[in-house]
């Protein structure tokens, strides 16, 4: 993975885009040797977010199960137990 300085980047900005775009390249962003942030292909972002979403809808499945079977309780005896 390519590491280009944060002042590097914007001098060369469309040349980190297309490395990313065309190229298929990840480039880590720095600033004073720090990682920041990272340019990275469309279909790379495009995958993290049906990760995450199929995270969040497993995570949504767990919480309905577990509420099946030890139930809810009202929205005032919530409200009474957290001193509200």
């Amino acid at each position: 993975m390519a590491k280009v300085s944060a002042a590097e980047a914007r001098n060369e900005f469309s040349d980190i885009i297309n490395r990313a775009s065309f190229g298929k390249e990840r480039i880590v962003l720095t600033r004073r040797g720090k990682e920041l942030a990272a340019v990275v292909p469309i279909e790379d972002l495009e995958l993290l977010e049906r990760l995450e979403d199929q995270l969040d809808l497993e995570d949504a499945r767990a919480a309905l199960k577990d509420v099946k079977k030890k139930g809810t309780i009202s929205w005032d005896k919530l409200k009474a137990d957290l001193g509200l």
